[in-house]
């Protein structure tokens, strides 16, 4: 009896460390990747290639399976395509849905719809990349592991010098916290290293090529010019008469001092 006792107490004790998880182990777990396709097959190739690179992969085949699920955990990386079967919209919808919940969650947009008024669409809600479907799967990699590299910075605490102090603006480097006037600013995360890089020298003129740089993404000119008219537009809505990002014509862009 006593050894049957001995027995039992061992096995809940390993089982109850088994089924425990430090800090340090949720730290070195795979980093959620969910894909919203509703191709099965483009989405099926692209959960492959994903999981062989240590990702976890979730697919969702439209707006409404994948809503379900992030309103109980958002992934820490979505890929969505902008028509999601009969709802031509859906992923536009899925993407406004999303930035409602998290401002710094990358989003990235990967559909056969290129049109420019396409691209400033999805840029305008938030995304963080417009790719097209004939990226080379390297580049598409290499965009998804900047993006996750980047927002690991949230979770690093502050440090003076990494701070901007700019009149009313602040910015806090290691957190990627953005505030005008004491009011928290959302940005994505490429609009973030755009403003980064605009406060950074007031006065000085960055160019567009400087920002897709700072932002580490490879972005034509019309797409970065929407990322900027789309943090005005933040800082707008906190001070309508801000205007401390003048644009330089033919040379891009600068902080006011």
């Amino acid at each position: 009896m006593l050894l049957n006792l001995a027995t039992l107490k061992h096995t809940v004790s390993l089982f109850i460390h088994s089924n425990s998880v430090s800090h340090d182990d949720e730290d070195t777990m795979p980093k959620h990747i969910a894909i919203v396709e509703d191709e099965i097959v483009i989405a099926q190739n692209y959960r492959d290639a994903f999981e062989k690179q240590g990702y976890r992969v979730s697919l969702f085949a439209d707006r409404s399976s994948a809503m379900a699920s992030f309103e109980q955990q958002l992934p820490d990386l979505a890929v969505i395509d902008v028509g999601l079967g009969d709802d031509i919209e859906g992923g536009f919808e899925l993407c406004r849905e999303l930035r409602n919940q998290s401002a710094t969650l990358p989003i990235i947009f990967l559909t056969a719809r290129d049109s420019e008024i396409d691209v400033i669409s999805g840029l305008r809600l938030g995304a963080d990349e417009y790719l097209s479907k004939d990226i080379s799967l390297a580049q598409m990699l290499a965009r998804i592991v900047a993006l996750l590299r980047r927002i690991e910075a949230l979770k690093q605490p502050a440090v003076i010098e990494d701070i901007i102090q700019q009149g009313p603006l602040t910015i806090n480097k290691q957190r990627m916290t953005v505030s005008w006037q004491s009011a928290s600013i959302d940005l994505t995360v490429t609009e973030f290293w755009i403003c980064h890089a605009l406060a950074q020298h007031p006065g000085h003129v960055k160019s567009r090529s400087q920002l897709m740089d700072a932002a580490n993404v490879v972005l034509d000119d019309n797409t970065i010019t929407s990322h900027v008219k789309r943090i005005r537009k933040k800082f707008q809505a906190t001070d309508a008469d801000f205007c401390s990002i003048e644009s330089a014509y033919g040379m891009g862009y600068r902080w006011r001092p």
